[in-house]
């Protein structure tokens, strides 16, 4: 279907909707296409602006979208984080020491969460323990 913006012989708007541009030739044609404010049978097509999907029309629906996914995955990374930090021990500086003794057994395994320099967490990645940084929320920042 097309839409064309109708002019009559007394300068009224409207529109039509058609099949095609021969459909709409052909009602003109016929005197089926009328006014529907004068009744007038003078219908031509008026200029109109296409509809056209620019790139930018397509970049403006793709940030939208980017933007509830990133809003959604935030949410979904914020639980995560909550979740961990409500069922873990925060051990602070002392995390190494405490993944270290946790991995050979001299105490009882438990979430920890802490804090260890860079040297630290390759150490402890050396040695096969098994940790993962916990990320900081632009909340958490404060």
């Amino acid at each position: 279907m097309i839409r064309y913006s109708l002019v009559c012989g007394n300068a009224h708007s409207f529109e039509g909707w058609f099949s095609g541009s021969a459909d709409f030739d052909h009602q003109v044609e016929a005197g089926l296409l009328t006014c529907p404010v004068c009744n007038s049978a003078a219908v031509s097509k008026s200029l109109m602006t296409p509809s056209v999907a620019t790139a930018r029309k397509r970049e403006e629906k793709q940030a939208v979208a980017m933007d509830m996914a990133q809003k959604q995955m935030m949410a979904k990374l914020k639980e995560a984080v909550a979740a961990i930090k409500a069922n873990a021990e925060d051990v602070g500086a002392k995390f190494p020491e405490e993944a270290r003794k946790i991995h050979y057994g001299e105490t009882d395994a438990r979430g920890i969460i802490g804090q260890a320099s860079f040297a630290e967490v390759r150490e402890l990645l050396d040695e096969g323990i098994e940790i993962a940084p916990l990320p900081v929320l632009p909340e958490d920042a404060n």
